[in-house]
């Protein structure tokens, strides 16, 4: 807006007979604001998909979409009203209005860019052939790329978890973990740790005392990376026996637990009835799945076979005495777990008083089975009479899903994209599921279910939001033609997404996919400023529809082209200089994409909007503009 109203005020000094200065505000502004307005729509609409993602990605993603689309809309506000005001109080009567030519470098880069317009308009076939040539390579490196849920963090931290079996004392539990330190105070780069063996209860993330949490703090000026670190501790912690350890940072962990209740990046549900069959099988899954390349941390959801003390009530028997099963097991559970009859208080502390049989008791199978019941009729017989007390064995634990048992097998990855090492894993797997008896079944869960989710989502909310703009475009052109030429920037753009994803070594994530939405608002605005301005110049201006008119056109919306794509890539230099800094990790894939993307679109706008203009566009302009004059004589004469 102020660059038009500068460019057009500047004109208006050199004319025999200047015309006011408000009048040149006003109609410069007018010129532009519905390029202004319908850009601004674009940026809104491109963003809607941001708010129907749910999960992680939508609580890490909505308040970015939420923010951008408020200032967009502020910012259009401003434009329309404050700019306006502040170019006619400020511009007319500034020094620099004098000078009656562009800059130097204004003056090169018209030059370029009018020699690239000739070109496009002279050789147009072979510039889209081109161009269409490298959209499609782009395309297919896309596919090739790899994909995660969301880029790696830098958090400066490793959990450890080390995992001895179930039913292991707090005592030896203890003592193997204390070989687990030793461990880790021989790997380079770490610089302090601690460990926390079970959690209580009533904890949120209440875990037995064979489980050990451990919070390692890295040394950044160690020389280390954390890749390298991450490596070592693997190394150094495996050959601990007996333990089942897993690395993987705080936050990662908790994203993991939090998406799926899985505490790895991917975990493989194997469900069915029998729990000797899913063990079975899930060590068959485990073998199939160890030589994957990047799988990290394998391990079975741990599910083993303790002591149990079984009592089997004989019905038959309670029934000749005319005691329920009801009697006998409140007797038992009073007995072996004990019964609150009271309440003791001691000055401001208060305790429970339980009734229960002495711990000796408990374990001592000849003094249960002469454990004796009261009968409704009177007397007493011993609990041996109506049950049986065995030894015997039982899993440590049943773990159900939607009503379904099931149990987990799982890993991080590392090294290797998320997707390529799911993909293998489900090869390697396939003859295993295709053996399972009926009824037993395998599902993904983890990380990788969540991306599967968020692209899907995002890709289908996408495509509503293309047809949102393609109407709004329609809208301002009336010209199905012109509105997929402004659409044409948006694969170029891709062009230089995908090629500064390659470069940095990025693979796909939900980040750098956000990147794309708002790369396809932003790109979008040079073409509806370009084409515009075709239109204005021949209905306003007195020109045709000829290669002289592209050419200006293009130099005159050179400088507002290239401001609004500087702007934007200035401001995401540093995030794109931030890569691998703690707390920018989600950013990064957003700015490099957007950064790419705006390179590759403004350098090819003057290449392939012209051509495509003059090979395709001109006789719908034609037809545009003789519509928009005949619907405007209409209103007049009604």
């Amino acid at each position: 807006d102020v660059e038009n109203i500068f460019r057009r005020l500047r004109e208006n000094k050199q004319r025999s007979q200047p015309l006011s200065a408000l009048r040149v505000v006003y109609e410069a502004s007018s010129e532009v604001r519905n390029s202004i307005v319908f850009s601004t729509i674009l940026v809104v609409l491109v963003f809607v998909p941001l708010f129907a993602l749910d999960g992680m990605e939508g609580k890490l993603f909505t308040p970015l979409g939420l923010a951008y689309i408020v200032s967009i809309l502020a910012s259009l506000v401003v434009s329309l009203t404050v700019t306006p005001v502040l170019a006619y109080w400020l511009l007319p009567r500034a020094k620099f209005m004098d000078h009656e030519h562009d800059g130097f470098l204004l003056r090169q880069l018209k030059r370029l860019a009018g020699v690239a317009i000739r070109v496009s308009v002279r050789y147009p076939t072979p510039i889209l052939a081109a161009v269409a040539v490298t959209v499609l390579i782009s395309l297919g490196v896309v596919t090739q790329l790899g994909r995660d849920f969301l880029p790696p963090f830098n958090e400066g931290s490793v959990q450890v978890n080390a995992l001895l079996p179930p039913g292991t004392s707090l005592e030896a539990s203890n003592r193997i973990a204390g070989m687990v330190d030793e461990r880790i105070k021989r790997v380079p780069g770490v610089l302090n740790f601690g460990r926390r063996t079970g959690r209580a209860e009533l904890d949120e993330h209440a875990e037995g005392v064979n489980a050990s949490e451990i919070i390692i703090s890295l040394d950044p000026h160690s020389g280390h990376t954390r890749e390298a670190t991450l490596a070592t501790l693997r190394e150094e912690l495996t050959q601990v026996p007996g333990v089942v350890i897993s690395a993987e940072q705080p936050l990662q962990h908790l994203i993991s637990h939090m998406l799926s209740g899985v505490r790895a990046q991917i975990g493989i549900k194997l469900f069915g009835d029998d729990l000797d069959v899913l063990r079975r099988t899930a060590e068959k899954m485990k073998a199939a799945i160890a030589g994957v390349a990047g799988v990290k941390d394998l391990q079975v959801e741990q599910q083993v076979e303790i002591p149990q003390l079984q009592i089997r009530l004989q019905r038959h028997k309670l029934m000749e005495l005319g005691v329920t099963a009801d009697q006998v097991n409140e007797f038992i559970e009073t007995a072996m777990n004990g019964r609150t009859v009271s309440e003791i208080v001691q000055g401001e502390r208060k305790f429970d008083l339980v009734v229960r049989l002495d711990e000796p008791f408990r374990y001592d199978l000849d003094s249960l089975r002469r454990l004796s019941i009261n009968l409704p009729s009177g007397g007493r017989v011993p609990l041996e009479t109506v049950a049986e007390i065995v030894q015997g064995s039982g899993p440590n634990t049943i773990n159900r899903e939607n009503v379904r048992r099931r149990i987990i097998v799982q890993c991080n990855t590392a090294g290797r994209d998320l997707n390529s090492v799911v993909l293998e894993i489900q090869q390697r797997l396939a003859p295993i599921q295709q053996s399972l008896p009926t009824g037993y079944f395998v599902e993904y869960g983890g990380q990788f279910e969540s991306q599967q989710q968020a692209t899907r989502m995002i890709g289908l909310l996408s495509l509503i939001s293309l047809t949102g703009m393609f109407l709004a475009l329609y809208t301002l052109f009336h010209s199905v033609n012109l509105a997929l030429q402004v659409l044409a920037a948006l694969p170029m753009a891709a062009i230089g997404a995908v090629a500064a994803l390659v470069l940095t070594g990025q693979s796909l994530t939900v980040a750098s996919m956000v990147g794309f939405i708002s790369l396809s608002g932003i790109a979008s605005r040079n073409g509806i400023l370009l084409i515009a301005h075709y239109l204005h110049l021949v209905q306003h201006e007195g020109e045709q529809f000829t290669p002289a008119m592209v050419e200006r056109a293009g130099k005159e919306r050179l400088a507002p082209m290239l401001m609004t794509a500087l702007t934007a890539g200035i401001a995401l230099i540093p995030l794109v200089l931030a890569a691998g800094e703690p707390g920018k990790e989600i950013l990064y894939p957003v700015a490099t994409v957007i950064l790419g993307g705006l390179v590759s679109s403004t350098l090819l706008d003057f290449f392939v909007h012209p051509a495509l203009f003059w090979t395709f566009g001109r006789r719908q302009a034609e037809r545009a503009m003789n519509r928009t004059e005949n619907d405007e004589l209409l209103l007049s004469h009604e």
